[in-house]
């Protein structure tokens, strides 16, 4: 039976290597000391004969033999790494015989001078066949051989590893005298950020699809000195160096941090920005976020190229002849850029979606066709081993430190590892949408963490509605705040009418002031040396509770202020996780230019969003499809992750730096909706019940059922909308009730009774 056989083969090959062991012992001892007996000196002689000074190496291989025998059960006959230490070692024998003229070749390998006789046999027969140089050519040829056998590596590889194991241990030695030098200079502190030069992808390697793709990747440095930018696109900051080549790898490498080979005078220039002195105190350090940690993502380059020629298999099985031209590995998504034949649809290969994901084993493929100035299309397929994007890498890049706005928000990074950055008043307004866990809440905490970095309160003023009560409710006690964080969908609408009167008194001033925009009226009060007004932020979490609460006001509001309001310097972020229709209005969706949608369900929901499918092939926790103004094709990012810690010790510096100043005319305003009188208690708890009864609300059935006008019952309802008790006016259709029969009981606990006997 097999598992007999295997049993005794087993057994054999123990005893062999005890056996081999052994020998190897007892030529160790008779090597190093001959009078050891007849049978040691017998053994000490037969190997000093056949090896001469390299006896040594005879014990080595036979305990190399009994180990591998005896521990890794592996046979002699198919194991070619013994091979190679068999003729490394009758290599190294000739080389210990040559300094032996050559008259004395045979006669000095008898008496176990040299390599003894094995030594001197070789020497003399490649000596006498080939010559002096044949014979250097061909000893060199074996120990390449040797080399290759006892490694499984191909030379190649070999030399690459040891030249950029050497270039490494160069570039470290340099970073170290730099260091040493620089100290003063470069020297990182805990309120002093490090800046990392991002205007290269991070970590980046180049690799020749064709040529390289067995080799470790080069990290290409920049030397040149960074320019100040006077805007940040959403687009990354590409060197034209790198779309140079199109057959190449882009990796990002998340292991790596990458070192600015900058010049000792370029240092202060690039630090002072944003060092302590340059923030002047007034914005939080960066050492508040947690370093990027540095897992040790594997490179496996064969993986790769073998994705490469599965990919291409697969396109050739239905007909398509492609040609990878270049791969683009970033924290999530890897994304190969394929070279169609002439004559092919690209709606062909977006056809087979399905059919590529089946093939490369992955969970989805989302197929970008084509790729926005480029002749390829391409295929992301995602990662098996995944990387975090952390909010420190992006708020560190120089792009995001030297940005004049005080809008600016870092989103992700995309497929190739390059940081997106954006202005937010040039938006000028953002939606966000995507299903539950997807990433959205994340996401507003990122971009209001980013904002904070780059403004003070006399700077930006936010204006956060959270009917979640969790999510941004943090963020409260911050003094960029207008009014405490708004949790009651009710208050909702009171608050985006305060924004709306605030936008037109800005006009106002604006008109009076005879300018255009808030960045020419601040200019004015500069010179003027008067008070400066800040931007206003209102950040919307969940959307669908306030359109369930008051449809009508909350889209009229919000309309308003897209239409009219950038010029003023108020910005919106409206976030929903139910993207549909009803929810995103097309008013909504035609003021609200630049959108992110996370993962969805349907392909409908991306259509929604974005006007066009996508969004349903993404992954999840942070991946998304940015989608901004003026952009031909949304870009798809992985976002930033930002711990709760991180937020708290972000808002606790706010808390201690200042207290926060809320605006007296909105806290009036909400007062003002939050007592507004009952003109007729037991009328509208009886109304209310009645709704409670049916399900649905109407003026007529207050009517039919409190015989009463239509002014007192238009009254009514209208005091059950502004508390939140029933929906808005939707036309001919009947109110929806937003409340149960516990919560109405628990409003009205008590009154019951007394309601009822007034009622008869």
């Amino acid at each position: 039976m097999p598992p007999v056989k295997n049993m005794q083969e087993e057994i054999r090959c123990e005893i062999i290597g005890i056996t081999l062991l052994a020998l190897a012992a007892l030529t160790l001892i008779s090597v190093v000391n001959p009078s050891v007996g007849l049978v040691g000196g017998l053994i000490n002689r037969a190997v000093l004969t056949l090896a001469g000074e390299g006896r040594y190496f005879f014990p080595l291989l036979l305990a190399v033999l009994g180990f591998k025998m005896l521990y890794l059960k592996s046979k002699i006959k198919k194991n070619v790494n013994i091979y190679g230490a068999v003729i490394a070692l009758i290599v190294a024998l000739t080389l210990l015989h040559m300094p032996i003229p050559k008259d004395y070749i045979l006669k000095a390998g008898m008496q176990g001078d040299g390599g003894g006789l094995i030594g001197g046999i070789i020497y003399y027969v490649l000596l006498n066949s080939f010559g002096s140089l044949g014979m250097y050519i061909v000893l060199s040829a074996l120990m390449l051989v040797s080399v290759l056998l006892l490694t499984n590596q191909s030379v190649a590889v070999l030399f690459r590893n040891m030249t950029r194991k050497a270039t490494d241990a160069l570039k470290k030695t340099a970073h170290t005298v730099d260091e040493f030098l620089f100290i003063t200079a470069v020297e990182e502190s805990e309120d002093r950020p490090e800046i990392v030069d991002r205007s290269q992808p991070t970590g980046d390697d180049r690799i020749s699809v064709e040529n390289s793709l067995n080799s470790p990747a080069k990290t290409t440095n920049k030397t040149s000195k960074e320019k100040k930018s006077n805007v940040i696109y959403y687009r990354p900051v590409i060197h034209p160096e790198e779309e140079r080549n199109t057959g190449e790898l882009v990796e990002n490498e998340q292991s790596k941090e990458l070192t600015l080979p900058f010049d000792a005078g370029d240092i202060p220039e690039l630090i002072a920005p944003i060092d302590e002195t340059g923030r002047g105190g007034k914005l939080p350090p960066l050492s508040i976020l947690t370093r990027p940690v540095r897992g040790k993502i594997s490179k496996n380059n064969q993986d790769i190229a073998d994705n490469i020629k599965r990919l291409e298999e697969i396109l050739a099985s239905f007909g398509i002849r492609v040609r990878v031209t270049k791969v683009s590995r970033g924290p999530v998504i890897t994304r190969y850029e394929v070279q169609p034949p002439p004559g092919v649809k690209v709606s062909r290969i977006v056809s087979l979606a399905d059919d590529i994901a089946l093939g490369m084993a992955a969970s989805d493929v989302r197929i970008e066709a084509p790729v926005p100035g480029k002749a390829v299309v391409g295929i992301e397929v995602p990662n098996r081993e995944v990387a975090t994007v952390y909010l420190r890498e992006l708020v560190e890049t120089v792009e995001f430190q030297q940005s004049p706005s005080f809008l600016t928000i870092a989103l992700g990074k995309d497929v190739a590892g390059n940081p997106i950055l954006d202005d937010l008043s040039r938006m000028p307004h953002l939606l966000i949408a995507g299903a539950t866990g997807a990433g959205k809440s994340v996401c507003l905490n990122t971009l209001i963490a980013g904002i904070l970095f780059k403004s003070t309160p006399d700077q930006v003023k936010f204006l956060i509605i959270d009917p979640k009560m969790v999510e941004l409710a943090t963020f409260n006690g911050i003094p960029h705040l207008v009014s405490p964080v708004v949790t009651d969908p009710r208050k909702s609408a009171t608050s985006l009418r305060w924004a709306v009167k605030e936008m037109e008194y800005r006009y106002e001033l604006f008109a009076g002031a005879e300018v255009r925009d808030l960045t020419r009226y601040n200019n004015l009060m500069r010179r003027e040396g008067k008070v400066l007004l800040p931007q206003l932020v209102i950040i919307i979490d969940e959307l669908a509770d306030l359109m369930m609460v008051s449809p009508a006001d909350v889209e009229d509001a919000i309309c308003r202020l897209a239409q009219m309001a950038r010029a003023a310097g108020i910005h919106l972020v409206v976030a929903t996780q139910r993207p549909s229709v009803d929810i995103i209005t097309g008013l909504i969706k035609a003021n609200i230019p630049s959108r992110i949608s996370f993962a969805v369900s349907s392909q409908i929901d991306s259509r929604t969003i974005l006007d066009m499918g996508g969004a349903e092939k993404l992954l999840g926790r942070g991946d998304m499809l940015f989608y901004p103004v003026g952009a031909t094709k949304p870009v798809r990012v992985q976002g930033a992750y930002l711990s709760d810690r991180e937020v708290e010790l972000l808002v606790n510096f706010w808390k201690k730096k200042a207290h926060p100043g809320y605006d007296e005319n909105l806290e009036q305003e909400v007062a003002a909706a939050e007592d507004e009188p009952e003109y007729d208690d037991k009328l509208l708890a009886r109304a209310l019940q009645i709704f409670v009864q049916t399900g649905h609300g109407s003026i007529s059935l207050l009517q039919r059922r409190l015989h009463i006008g239509y002014a007192r019952a238009a009254r009514l309802m209208d005091i059950m909308e502004r508390r939140g008790y029933v929906s808005g006016h939707e036309g001919s259709k009947p109110r929806t009730v937003l409340i149960n029969s516990e919560e109405y009981q628990q409003k009205f606990h008590g009154r019951n009774s007394a309601k009822a006997g007034n009622d008869k």
